[in-house]
């Protein structure tokens, strides 16, 4: 009996599912030397950013062309990019904006100089000594949640109404969170890597140093970053205290005046500086601690 020609090879049946064009754009990328499997690539995340970016200036825009919202509490970017230029060349409230932003960048970067210096070493410091951490620990916990706006009176009784009360009343908005972080990053280093550096004839300070403020420093910069992030939050109060320049004395003497351009172009230019320098940070993170979700 003449058999019928040979059957066509069955087709291997792929296992892994057709992926749309959305889990696709969203998946994560290959891995790369020295990157975690499965962590996006860079530069897709960059594009996703520029996209989002230029979605939120879209949508602004179009908001304000069909007049959903009046321009006296939606302004045009076109009204706030015109209001920039003359704000740059003919000032507000006595100052330019360059003078506006170098005098809050000098409170707000002084008083993260000031933190940096105080709050690290304390924060280091609470997480390997038990009586540091019972004198700092309550009064941290205590006024840490209070709002600035709670204890500013109570800095200008004190202080008076010069520049450092403002310098004051950021650096105890930022000290809080970079202690605390750097509490927690010690608190977090394995008690195996100790050990392991004790057996080695290592002496506590180089323990401390190599082995518990290294593993800790991964905190410590999340605490730096989240720590400035309160400092421009506190500034605005800050610069309520007789600030005759400052972003936030500029989005105050505009509130007034019912100004909402001159508003949204003092909240546009500290998110942009807040933004450049986490961005500034995270390029440190990758430098200072590469093995970060490595392990």
């Amino acid at each position: 009996m003449a058999s019928g020609p040979p059957a066509p090879p069955a087709r291997a049946i792929s296992s892994t599912p057709k992926m749309s064009w959305w889990s696709r754009l969203f998946a994560p990328g290959p891995a790369r030397p020295g990157e975690s499997f499965g962590a996006p690539g860079q530069g897709r995340s960059l594009a996703i950013s520029v996209v989002t970016s230029i979605g939120l200036l879209l949508l602004w825009h179009i908001v304000t062309w069909l007049e959903w919202l009046p321009p006296l509490f939606l302004p045009s970017p076109a009204t706030v990019w015109n209001k920039a230029v003359e704000v740059v060349t003919e000032g507000f409230g006595g100052a330019t904006l360059w003078v506006h932003t170098w005098t809050s960048m000098q409170r707000v970067f002084g008083a993260f100089f000031l933190a940096l210096i105080t709050a690290i070493p304390i924060g280091v410091l609470m997480g390997v000594n038990r009586f540091v951490r019972g004198i700092f620990d309550p009064p941290l916990e205590f006024y840490r949640p209070i709002p600035p706006l709670a204890y500013l009176p109570l800095m200008v009784i004190w202080f008076g109404i010069g520049e450092e009360t403002k310098i004051i009343v950021i650096f105890l908005a930022i000290f809080a969170p970079m202690a605390l972080n750097a509490r927690a990053g010690v608190r977090s280093v394995s008690i195996e890597q100790i050990h392991a550096a004790y057996s080695m004839g290592a002496t506590r300070a180089q323990v401390i140093w190599h082995v518990v403020v290294k593993g800790a420093l991964p905190e410590i910069l999340t605490g730096m970053r989240i720590g400035i992030g309160f400092g421009w939050t506190t500034l605005v109060a800050a610069e309520l205290v007789a600030a005759q320049a400052g972003l936030g004395a500029m989005i105050q003497q505009a509130s007034d005046f019912l100004g909402t351009d001159v508003v949204f172009l003092g909240i546009v230019a500290i998110g942009v500086i807040a933004y450049v320098f986490d961005l500034l940070m995270r390029i440190l993170e990758r430098w200072l601690v590469p093995w970060k979700g490595q392990v």
